[in-house]
């Protein structure tokens, strides 16, 4: 449905404000899930502060596109309440309800001012339904986006969890790999080693994959640039954990790992890293 005539919508907001806000924030308190999730003085606010800025928007008569400038300081605030209605455990259609809820009281208000003309009533209707619509998914919009960066930024702690840089010995840092590696992890294994070798000046690096369950072409390529980006820095590497399985793939895929020392254990492993650096370990002999 589409019309020249200008909307009402502006006037309504303003002149019928104070009972808007009433009827609002009461269908919102007694939504089921709502009861003890959000004070009713906080959500007060919320519907205070939304309804101004809803008015300041239409002024200009462009219900149909809330993506333009002036709906700017609407959506900045939806989102920071679809942020927070995300981190309270809010679900994206609870989040939705804050705009969705609005549609009643504000179709009350049109029928009351607008129902002796039916055309202006369904016209005022539409773009009122129209406009609530796209805010209401506005808001599920960034409700998702933020549940995507929480998670995102949990996936980056726990891979940063899972490749702890270990000092084993003066100048001598181990690398433990449990799980797949693909290319997101190798750059948080190959930053965090790097940051290690500078950090305690450490001359060899064992990496060890024994918790690495297969190890295909891709692997093979994440582990020798690893490899390579810790030579740059100074340090040798030492690949432990090289099971005949794992052993028989790398023949099988033509990997060459020539230039890399590797070690079938992690004590193999430390006992070259301890003889680069001139040490040797050894039974203490027992006290006469």
């Amino acid at each position: 449905m589409s019309t020249n005539r200008k909307s009402r919508i502006p006037e309504i907001l303003k002149s019928h404000e104070a009972d808007l806000l009433a009827d609002w924030t009461r269908a919102q308190v007694g939504a089921p899930g709502m009861a003890g999730r959000i004070k009713e003085a906080e959500l007060r606010g919320q519907c205070e502060t939304f309804l101004r800025l809803m008015q300041e928007a239409s002024q200009g008569d462009n219900l149909a596109n809330v993506a333009a400038p002036e709906w700017s300081a609407a959506r900045e605030m939806l989102g920071e309440v679809s942020r927070s209605r995300g981190e309270q455990g809010f679900s994206p259609s609870e989040t939705a309800t804050f705009v969705f809820s609005l549609k009643q009281p504000l179709f009350a208000r049109l029928r009351r001012e607008l129902g002796k003309d039916a055309e202006a009533l369904a016209e005022e209707t539409w773009r009122a339904t129209e406009l609530l619509d796209k805010l209401g998914l506005y808001t599920t919009e960034i409700y998702q986006k933020s549940r995507e960066d929480v998670i995102a930024r949990q996936q980056q702690e726990m891979l940063e969890l899972s490749t702890p840089v270990v000092k084993l010995w003066e100048g001598i840092l181990a690398l433990p790999l449990i799980g797949t590696l693909d290319s997101a992890r190798t750059q948080v294994v190959m930053e965090s080693l790097l940051q290690r070798i500078v950090e305690t000046g450490a001359e060899v690096a064992i990496i060890d994959i024994t918790g690495v369950p297969t190890v295909d072409t891709l692997v093979a390529q994440h582990l020798i640039k690893t490899v390579t980006a810790a030579r740059l820095m100074g340090a040798d590497c030492i690949i432990s954990g090289i099971r005949p399985q794992i052993a028989q793939t790398i023949v099988h895929l033509g990997v060459n790992l020539a230039d890399v020392i590797t070690k079938a254990s992690l004590a193999d492993a430390l006992a070259v890293a301890l003889a680069r650096r001139g040490l040797t370990v050894g039974r203490s002999q027992a006290q006469a």
